[in-house]
């Protein structure tokens, strides 16, 4: 192999020589291996590499030359030379191979120019005599199908399928990406030559067009009415209490607690936006947000004279005289009026009368029990006797009298609902 560059080398070397010393055709032609320069007015040398295809076989590289080219192994090694004016190739104990080689002079003279040269199949001659090659493609004298894409080749041409499509026979038929490798995260979609991917609802594609990431619809838009959670591929929407979701699983709607319960307040409830209250008729407050208690109106603020006292009761308060005896009777404690004996007036009266105030419930059962009164054994041979004197005009009251063991005894009943008349029960010659 090593005398094989060499012999190749004083070839050239020697044909190089022998066109200094032939006659010039023209001023304007040079001879093979060269191309005249109109900048510069001179023959330059044409680099074989670059426009002859496949100038070297079997695995050889090509080294451009004055006027031709070397094929020299992969290995060689290209020393210049600027003092000399040889090329060489030499091996120096198995090393790889070396080949030296001058540049091209600048300044030397343009060879002669020479006859018009041959050109091979896929090249024509140029204006500057040199063979070029010939661009099919753009001639249009290529027989690519209208289906086929050309590409032009150094001497020739290559007939092939567009991106996305594949020969079959003479034909190109469409690739369908989506049947290969998955390119495509979630969904693929077939296109004549190309394809697209898809995402899943609640997904949206990457910068990179094949990857899906979720979405998170909560800081997008915010459907949700009030609290919005993301999840994967979706999102679920929650209420404030309060509320419940509504059918379209978006919107809020108030629920009324005064609905789901009648005793989710002792009196009243007040459905409110997301809440309820509970109020309490008038003398009550409410107590722990759904009971209510009496205002005791005597310890807070009344509108009692001196002369009067306070009495409580639920729901409101009255103003009862502190000295309830009228003449001829006299006050002997804080609700007992005593007829003295001294007085004859007195004889026909009963001897005392007791003042006693209560508060009944609007809410009890009817007809029941309010109080009982029992005639006093004192006094023997005593007629007792019993009668509502005051109070019952409306008729809401009735006495009942029994006599139980010798004694009797009266009680009051109320007889209908919702009284807020209180009767004065008297009763002559007894005590309660």
């Amino acid at each position: 192999m090593m005398l094989t560059v060499m012999f190749l080398a004083a070839f050239t070397l020697t044909t190089v020589n022998s066109q200094e010393t032939e006659e010039t055709i023209t001023y304007t032609q040079c001879t093979d291996g060269y191309e005249w320069d109109p900048v510069r007015q001179r023959c330059k040398d044409i680099d074989e590499c670059e426009i002859v295809p496949d100038a070297c076989k079997g695995g050889m590289k090509c080294v451009n030359h004055y006027g031709g080219y070397l094929c020299l192994p992969r290995t060689a090694q290209i020393i210049v030379n600027n003092g000399r004016e040889d090329t060489a190739a030499e091996s120096t104990g198995g090393r790889n191979n070396v080949i030296r080689r001058t540049p091209a002079d600048p300044h030397r003279p343009p060879p002669n120019p020479t006859h018009q040269i041959q050109c091979a199949t896929g090249y024509e001659q140029s204006e500057q005599n040199v063979c070029q090659d010939i661009d099919e493609c753009a001639t249009g004298t290529h027989n690519c199908r209208a289906d086929q894409v050309c590409i032009n080749l150094r001497g020739s041409f290559s007939c092939q399928c567009p991106s996305g499509y594949q020969k079959r026979g003479e034909q190109c038929v469409d690739i369908d990406e989506c049947n290969l490798p998955p390119y495509c995260h979630h969904r693929c979609v077939n296109t004549p030559g190309s394809y697209y991917c898809q995402c899943n609802s609640g997904f949206q594609l990457a910068a990179n067009n094949h990857t899906c990431v979720d979405i998170n619809e909560c800081d997008a838009n915010n459907p949700c009415a009030q609290q919005c959670y993301n999840i994967l591929g979706s999102f679920i929407c929650q209420c404030n209490p309060g509320f419940e979701l509504s059918s379209d699983r978006i919107n809020c709607e108030d629920i009324d607690e005064c609905r789901t319960s009648s005793y989710i307040c002792q009196y009243q409830c007040v459905n409110e936006p997301g809440k309820f209250s509970c109020i309490c008729p008038e003398g009550y407050q409410v107590v722990g947000a759904r009971t209510c208690q009496d205002i005791n109106e005597c310890e807070t603020t009344n509108e009692c004279r001196e002369d009067e006292m306070c009495w409580n009761y639920h729901g409101g308060f009255r103003c009862y005289p502190r000295n309830p005896c009228q003449e001829p009777y006299v006050l002997t404690s804080e609700n007992r009026c005593v007829c003295p004996v001294s007085n004859a007036i007195c004889r026909e009266l009963p001897y005392s009368i007791v003042y006693k105030y209560m508060s009944i419930r609007s809410d009890r059962t009817v007809p029941s029990d309010i109080f009982q009164i029992q005639a006093t054994t004192i006094y023997p041979n005593t007629i007792n006797t019993f009668r509502i004197k005051s109070g019952n005009e409306n008729g809401e009251f009735y006495l009942r009298v029994s006599i139980v063991g010798g004694q009797t005894s009266a009680r009051v009943q109320r007889e209908l609902g919702d009284v807020l008349i209180k009767p004065v029960l008297q009763c002559f010659g007894c005590f309660s």
